[in-house]
């Protein structure tokens, strides 16, 4: 594979790398080969750190000796090079850091459900995407592995705790790369680097086989794609449910990738761009993005009503910063069984370390009033959307911010995440309703920087359809950043 063929690869989407796969112009080493040599071209932006070449290169091989690829049997994306957030998706015989100095002798045993179901498809696995440590950060700068660059723009964050894959898509490395999503993790770097990002809702997939929810319910998992159908498809890869789950969610009467297919008519949408959480102003830029999104929405037959559901901004913050310190007590007894001794200060950044020090003496009285008042505040949220069918609002209230500010300890854990919902903004309610939410590349800064824009629903079909009609009437395939390697 030459250089210049491997660069013109990466404009095509998951989807358009398949069909090529599918027509046997190329077969999947190759398409493997290209991918590698985009992330060679790519390496200063340290998106990707552990890398996995060989055993990608033993997955593609065997799937063209099976002749599976020009069949279909394992569906339309076998065959594309896709890298896993290393934290999350757990591939068995893989390093797993997760970001923290504490676990670089991790190597999990068994994969995740949701690992498995895209091995099951025939993506390609050949990395390991960078993440804060814990998915603690709205931002991509562990100590461990240092910080993943933008690439639009070397001074501000790709966002977190997905960055390293939102970097690698942004790129043009790969079309897709897997994340999760705890208070914004997979919608945050989308708005930061120009993609689509969705969380789906509560209960989408699985979390076999280790747990059956993640952190009392606030965090999902799925991609970041440069294109809807993208995640429509692989949407499709990971919905389902594994032997024994507490909570399921039942399959929607069409595919999603089916179901973007047909538009949408006469969708009610509650818009608003004031933050819900006290802060600065929205930045005059976002206010304008989401706006022209109000216009084309209802432009395209959609109605548009301005205003929000309520809830109590302190009780969700409260909650949200409890269930954090105990999920960071759990990090500190998890580190201790990698490392095989307590663990100490100097084995987690300071803002982890603050969590878990609350962590320790939250009691379990406290955990259960922060998981009451996370139902409470669904219940009020969800009473303020019975007239609507979706929340069009921003992704970030602000544009992509510097380094450095959504991963700096504040004293407290409720300090920290003031600081971070006074940049995020709603990002969090889609965590605590258990809604979906995507965030769509909607809108540009003067400087020529990403702006997210925001759709929730309590159900991803909606959203994805809302989501393609946008991407038709204001589409952004062209836009590429100054570190694209295509």
């Amino acid at each position: 594979m030459d250089t210049q063929r491997a660069r013109d690869l990466a404009s095509l989407d998951a989807l358009g790398q398949g069909e090529l796969l599918a027509a046997g112009e190329l077969t999947a080493v190759e398409l493997l080969d290209a991918a590698v040599i985009r992330l060679e071209l790519a390496r200063g932006l340290n998106a990707v750190v552990t890398d996995l070449v060989d055993r990608g290169r033993r997955q593609a091989a065997a799937l063209d000796d099976s002749g599976a690829l020009r069949s279909g049997e394992l569906g339309p994306l076998a065959g594309v090079p896709f890298l896993l957030k290393d934290l999350g998706a757990s591939l068995a015989g893989a390093p797993e850091v997760m970001g923290s100095r504490a676990l670089r002798g991790y190597v999990p045993t068994e994969s995740s459900w949701v690992v498995e179901r895209y091995l099951d498809a025939g993506l390609v696995v050949f990395g390991k995407t960078n993440t804060p440590e814990w998915g603690n950060h709205c931002t991509t700068e562990p100590v461990v592995f240092g910080p993943t660059v933008n690439p639009w723009s070397p001074d501000v964050t790709p966002g977190g705790s997905s960055g390293g894959s939102a970097a690698a898509v942004a790129a043009g490395v790969v079309p897709a790369a897997s994340g999760g999503d705890g208070t914004g993790s997979i919608r945050v770097p989308a708005s930061c680097c120009g993609l689509v990002g969705l969380k789906p809702r509560r209960g989408r997939s699985s979390f076999a086989p280790d747990g059956g929810q993640g952190m009392e319910g606030l965090v999902n998992g799925h991609a970041l794609t440069r294109t809807v159908r993208d995640s429509a498809a692989l949407l499709d890869v990971i919905a389902g449910s594994a032997t024994g789950d507490p909570y399921t969610v039942a399959r929607p009467d069409m595919p999603f990738l089916t179901a973007i297919t047909r538009p949408p008519t006469g969708v009610r949408v509650l818009t608003t761009t004031d933050s819900p959480f006290p802060g600065p102003p929205t930045d005059p830029e976002v206010i304008a993005a989401v706006e022209a999104v109000a216009t084309v929405l209802t432009d395209l037959g959609h109605y548009v009503d301005s205003g929000a559901p309520s809830f109590d901004p302190d009780a969700v913050a409260d909650a949200i910063a409890v269930l954090h310190t105990v999920s960071n007590a759990q990090l500190h007894a998890f580190g201790a069984q990698v490392l095989g001794r307590e663990p100490t200060e100097d084995d987690f950044e300071p803002s982890s370390w603050v969590m878990m020090r609350e962590g320790f003496e939250t009691t379990g009285v406290a955990y259960a009033e922060a998981i009451g008042a996370v139902h409470a505040q669904t219940r009020r949220f969800a009473a303020g959307m019975t007239a609507h069918d979706v929340l069009l609002v921003p992704t970030l209230l602000t544009p992509p911010p510097p380094y450095g500010l959504l991963n700096q300890p504040r004293g407290t854990t409720r300090a920290f995440f003031d600081v971070e919902f006074a940049t995020t903004g709603w990002t969090t309610m889609a965590n605590v309703t258990g809604w979906a939410a995507v965030s769509l590349p909607l809108g540009t800064t003067t400087t020529g920087l990403p702006i997210g824009v925001q759709l929730m629903a309590p159900d991803e079909t909606v959203l994805l359809q809302v989501a393609a009609q946008l991407e038709t009437a204001m589409p952004w395939a062209d836009r590429r950043p100054a570190g694209w390697v295509g």
